[in-house]
């Protein structure tokens, strides 16, 4: 046998070689995922009930409600305020019940009530948010 051809086949991982750090890859994989999973769930299960709700239009904000007071908000805006979101703020949740945007992807966001939930309207540029006064929000550095 050519002595070059033997010192390939010596310098070629062996099939138990390569086995052990597939086998390794996969275990990182798993413990990677399941912390980023961890990480979520305590995110989700740590966010606190909001209080107030807060409206801005155009990066100015317009006002802001509590989230325990029933009412109903017009948020008009556009040249001559021709364009319309109503919020809802009704038994400690708030919504976007109709918008005159094109594609109505606000008023169809399921109503939100958690601390940093938002709606955001595109178009109309508003953006709706939930926040709190106690801050019990977590803190997570990434």
């Amino acid at each position: 046998m050519d002595p070059m051809m033997q010192n390939q086949n010596n310098a070629m991982p062996t099939a138990k070689s390569g086995g052990r750090k597939f086998r390794n890859d996969i275990i990182f994989i798993s413990v990677l995922l399941a912390v980023v999973v961890l990480m979520g769930v305590a995110f989700f299960l740590l966010r606190g009930e909001g209080d107030t709700v807060t409206v801005e239009v155009n990066g100015v904000r317009l006002g802001s409600y509590p989230l325990s007071e029933d009412r109903t908000v017009e948020i008009r805006t556009g040249i001559e305020d021709e364009e319309l979101n109503l919020l809802v703020i009704k038994d400690g949740k708030a919504f976007v019940e109709t918008a005159t945007c094109p594609d109505g992807i606000c008023a169809a966001h399921r109503p939100i009530s958690r601390e940093g939930e938002s709606i955001v309207c595109l178009p109309h540029k508003v953006v709706i948010t939930i926040s709190s006064a106690k801050g019990n929000a977590p803190d997570i550095v990434a």
